[in-house]
């Protein structure tokens, strides 16, 4: 078997890698580069052809993992994506809103260019494009065997990271010899709100690892929560507003989840909760679908009629004019917004006018990628460019990790070192250079033979 890196691969974004089986070819993940990343390589083309593809295994569905199944699709790739049912309905949603980003982003470009009398782009695909390539997708439930081809068996075990993000164990057989091979995907946070903790994978020979935060210890998320209640009442007393960008799929639905528990016991008072994303409204509904993929504490509120994801107080936001709406409010609320990164969609917006005031707070609770607006601000740069104006930071920044949907330094140790005897090798991928060595190098330490996969790498096991 020839495993060959492309995406996420001495980067963080873009997942994307392939498995030469007999005559097969498998890709894991089918992913989008963004922030510095999506600057650096290219999105509009791949280092193979789209046609040669019989299987795309899709480990979940945010869009550095999925966002390029449409140009796939596009460019001529005619085999099935298998991935769990979760995931299958909210890349429903979320890739129609790619790709209506893709167009919106693209007409205001040529708008620039038609003043600057150069020809127009097209844009990468469009809300059709996503919309047909949904017909091939395939959902399956965890924990059951799925047989692709003579050679390929797979199963989906849960990595509790986003709803129906997996794990992918993978059983090959080639050339009278089986191989076990183990896909983490991204691994999530533990004791996250809503979601059950990653599994657990009892043994592998060969494993594809992500580092997002191989080099990083979060907070305590029992403190960050507890933290989010004091600057929300600490920014509304001083007269602001708190802005959270925040991932649609995921934070988002963890966040609500938090702030329904503080505001049903009385902890939190007055305050008005926007969720200003339509991508974030309909994949919400989702969670409400696979109420059977939550935690038990989640599963025992809606069981008992409370819908942790309701509350009141709570507004979610569909139209422009509900969105513009928001920003004539002064104070008093908690504006919850993506892109989580804040390089794209409404949270810009917001950040517009809220960020230069010194009432106001923005709280960042996911991973920002270099390069992006979201890193800039964490960086503590004094001025940065939003929808074409500088604007002063000025409100209070703060950055509460234990929220993170990744999982840390310490739960990525947790999760290899649960596997009954050491895998013949672990490839790391889906990590910055800082993260990647520091991780290679604690693993080493403790005898795991590890190698950090590098961009058209070809390895072979």
């Amino acid at each position: 078997m020839k495993i060959q890196f492309y995406g996420a691969a001495g980067c963080v974004t873009g997942s994307s890698h392939i498995l030469n089986i007999k005559d097969k070819k498998i890709l894991l993940d089918c992913g989008m580069f963004q922030g510095r990343d999506g600057k650096e390589r290219s999105n509009d083309t791949f280092n193979f052809n789209p046609q040669d593809i019989d299987f795309v295994i899709l480990s979940h569905a945010h869009i550095d993992h999925s966002g390029r199944i449409p140009l796939l699709y596009k460019e001529g790739f005619k085999g099935e994506i298998i991935c769990t049912e979760g995931t299958k309905d909210l890349c429903n949603i979320m890739l129609q809103d790619s790709g209506h980003i893709q167009e919106m982003e693209t007409e205001w470009l040529n708008r620039k260019r038609k003043r600057k009398a150069l020809p127009e782009v097209t844009p990468l695909y469009t809300s059709i494009d996503a919309k047909k390539c949904m017909e091939i997708f395939k959902g399956y439930g965890y924990d059951e065997w799925i047989e692709l081809f003579d050679g390929l068996r797979i199963k989906f075990t849960d990595a509790g990271h986003i709803l129906g993000s997996a794990i992918t164990e993978m059983l090959i057989n080639e050339n009278g010899n089986q191989v076990k091979l183990v896909y983490s995907g991204d691994l999530g946070n533990v004791n996250m709100p809503i979601l059950k903790d990653p599994t657990y994978i009892d043994n592998a020979d060969y494993v594809i690892m992500e580092t997002t935060y191989g080099d990083k210890l979060h907070g305590d998320l029992s403190y960050d929560l507890k933290e989010l209640v004091n600057i929300i009442n600490s920014t509304v007393n001083r007269g602001g507003n708190v802005i959270i960008p925040s991932f649609a799929i995921g934070r988002t639905q963890e966040i609500i989840y938090a702030l329904n528990k503080y505001i049903e016991s009385g902890t939190l008072k007055g305050i008005k909760v926007y969720v200003d994303s339509p991508l974030a409204s309909e994949s919400t509904e989702v969670f409400k679908k696979y109420t059977k993929y939550f935690d038990a504490e989640a599963l025992n509120l809606v069981k008992s009629g409370d819908n942790p994801l309701e509350f009141t107080g709570l507004t979610f936001t569909k139209s422009p004019q509900e969105s513009m709406n928001i920003n004539n409010i002064q104070s008093g609320a908690v504006i919850i917004s993506s892109s989580g990164m804040c390089d794209a969609g409404r949270i810009k917006h917001h950040l517009k006018h809220n960020l230069w005031r010194e009432e106001c707070s923005v709280v960042f609770a996911g991973y920002q990628a270099e390069g992006t607006l979201g890193k800039r601000i964490l960086n503590g740069d004094e001025l940065v460019k939003i929808l074409g104006d500088e604007i002063a930071v000025k409100a209070h920044i703060y950055n509460l990790q234990g929220l993170s949907g990744h999982a840390d330094k310490n739960g990525l140790l947790t999760w290899v070192r649960a596997f009954k005897n050491k895998p013949k090798n672990i490839f790391l991928v889906h990590g910055d250079e800082d993260a990647q060595k520091s991780f290679d190098k604690v693993l080493k330490e403790e005898g795991f033979n590890s190698h950090i996969a590098k961009s058209g790498e070809d390895l072979y096991v």
